[in-house]
C-alpha cells in the first residue's frame, strides 16, 4: 500500500482491505471542519463496497456524507468546493485489482502537512452520528461555461468504461459539438484504465472512419487526458498540455505552473506569448499549491497531460482539457503541435522496492554532475544537460518503482534515456 498527498493506493484484498479503508475515512472525518463531505467512485468493481465503508466511517465521526455515487474526480473536486471536503474511491489510471482513497479540503488535494496530521488522527466522534444524502453534480455545465467558444467540430469520445461514461457525452452536447462514443458503458471497456499505456485502435479508427477533428480518451477517473489528432495519431502528454496552456494564453491567462517533468516546450511557448512560468515539485497536490503561492491561472503535469485551472478546479481535469482543446482553431493545433515536435520526452520506470528509493536518489546527484550543467534535488534528482535536454529521477508516490524521464532533440533522446536508466539501474542494484 502507498500513501502520500497522492492518497492511498493498494491492491483491494492484499495490501487494501476494509478495515485499513475504515480508519483512513474516520481519520479524514476528524479533520473535516466543514462537518460535510462529498463522496464519488469510479467504475472498478471493488468501488461499491469500499464507498460503503468510507460513507460508514464519516458517518460514524459526524460527518454528513453528500453521495455523487459514479463521478469524475474533477465533479467530485468541484461539488467539494460547496460542501468543504470530499473523498473519491479511485486508484486513477491503476489496473483494476487496484484501488484507493483521494481526499479533499478546501477544494484541493491533501497537502503534506495535513495528510501528516490525518494520519497521527485516532478518528472516531463521540455524540452526533452523520447523515447521507444522494446528490448530482452542475459540472459539465460549468465546464461548458468556462470552455464555450471556438468553431463546431466533431469529436470522438472515450471514457474507457469509467466514471467520465454519460459525462463527456453531455458536454460535448452542451458545447454543441458533434460526437461518437465508444467504452460508454460504465465498468465495461475494450481496453486498460491507463490511456497514456494503450494503443487506443478503437478511439484511432473512430476518429479516421468517421472524419473526427478530435478523439479523447480518459482514464477511470477522468483526470488523465489523451488526444488523438484528426490523423488518428496519438499524441503524447506534453504536446496535450501545451495545446491546453495555447488556448488559456489565448483566453487571456498569463501565469503558469507546471511540474519539474513538463517539456521545454511549454517554457518556451509560454515566454513566447508573454506569459511567466513556475516550476513545482512533481504531483498534482505540488502543482497546485505552487499556483497558489504564484497566483497562477491555469498549468499542469507534462507526464499526465494533467491541465488545472485553478480557479475552475484544483486537480487535474481531463473534461476540461478536451472541451478547452476543442475550442482551438485548427492552425493554432497545428502551430502547436509543430513547435512541440521539435522536443523528445521518453518517460519509464524501474522496479524498485520503496525501501530502497531513498539511498538510490541519494547516490545520483554525483553519478549525474559530470554530465550536468546544474543538478536540482527538490524533487528526485534533476540533471540539466542543456537548454534543450534534461534528466528526471525521482521516486514514484503511487508504485513500487523509480520514474526515468528525459527531453532532449530528436536524435538525442534516446540515447538519454538508455544512459540515465543504466545509472539509475545500477545504483540501485548496489544499494538492495
Amino acid at each position: 500500500m502507498k500513501i502520500s498527498i497522492s492518497g492511498v493506493r493498494g491492491v483491494y484484498g492484499q495490501d487494501l482491505n476494509l478495515h485499513e479503508v475504515s480508519i483512513f475515512a474516520s481519520q479524514f472525518a476528524s479533520v473535516i471542519k466543514s462537518g460535510k463531505c462529498v463522496v464519488a467512485r469510479d467504475t472498478r468493481p471493488s468501488g461499491m463496497i469500499i464507498a460503503q465503508t468510507v460513507v460508514a466511517g464519516l458517518m460514524a465521526g459526524g460527518v454528513d456524507v453528500y453521495n455523487l455515487g459514479v463521478a469524475p474526480t474533477p465533479a467530485a473536486f468541484r461539488e467539494a468546493r460547496r460542501f468543504g471536503a470530499g473523498v473519491i474511491i479511485t486508484a486513477s489510471h491503476n489496473p483494476l485489482e487496484w484501488n484507493g482513497l483521494k481526499f479533499i479540503i478546501e477544494g484541493r488535494g491533501l497537502f503534506e502537512r495535513e495528510l501528516a496530521k490525518m494520519l497521527k488522527s485516532v478518528g472516531g466522534c463521540e455524540g452526533k452520528f452523520g447523515s447521507e444524502f444522494r446528490i448530482s453534480s452542475r459540472y459539465v455545465d460549468e465546464v461548458a461555461d468556462v470552455a464555450k467558444g471556438g468553431a463546431k467540430v466533431k469529436v470522438g469520445i472515450d471514457p474507457g468504461g469509467g466514471a467520465a461514461c454519460g459525462y463527456g457525452e453531455r458536454l460535448f452536447k452542451k458545447l454543441g459539438h458533434q460526437y461518437h462514443s465508444i467504452n460508454g458503458v460504465a465498468g465495461v471497456s475494450s481496453r486498460g484504465p491507463d490511456p497514456t499505456a494503450d494503443e487506443l485502435a478503437d478511439l484511432r479508427a473512430l476518429v479516421t472512419a468517421n472524419k473526427l477533428d478530435h478523439g479523447f480518451a480518459l482514464d477511470l477517473d477522468a483526470d488523465r487526458l489523451v488526444v488523438v489528432n484528426n490523423m488518428g495519431e496519438k499524441l503524447n502528454p506534453d504536446a496535450t498540455l501545451l495545446l491546453c496552456v495555447a488556448r488559456s494564453l489565448e483566453m487571456g491567462m498569463k501565469k503558469f505552473v507546471t511540474s519539474i517533468d513538463t517539456s521545454v516546450a511549454i517554457e518556451k511557448y509560454v515566454r513566447d506569448h508573454k506569459g511567466k512560468i513556475s516550476y513545482s515539485k512533481v504531483g498534482e497536490a505540488n502543482v497546485v499549491s505552487k499556483m497558489l503561492e504564484v497566483d497562477a491561472e491555469a498549468g499542469g503535469e507534462g507526464s499526465s497531460a494533467g491541465f488545472i485551472m485553478p480557479k475552475f478546479n484544483m486537480c487535474r481535469d481531463g473534461l476540461l482539457a478536451a472541451a478547452t482543446i476543442s475550442t482551438l482553431d485548427k492552425k493554432t493545433i497545428d502551430s502547436c503541435l509543430k513547435f512541440a515536435s521539435q522536443f523528445v520526452q521518453i518517460r519509464s520506470k524501474i522496479t524498485a522496492e520503496s525501501a530502497f528509493h531513498k539511498k538510490v536518489i541519494e547516490k545520483l546527484p554525483d553519478i549525474f554532475k559530470r554530465d550536468a550543467s546544474s543538478i536540482m534535488t527538490e524533487d528526485g534528482v534533476k540533471a540539466i544537460i542543456d537548454d534543450d535536454s534534461w534528466v528526471l529521477v525521482r521516486p514514484s508516490n503511487t508504485e513500487h518503482a523509480i520514474r526515468v524521464s528525459v527531453e532532449s532533440r530528436a536524435g538525442k533522446a534516446q540515447a538519454l534515456f538508455k544512459d540515465a536508466s543504466e545509472k539509475v539501474q545500477a545504483a540501485y542494484d548496489q544499494v538492495r
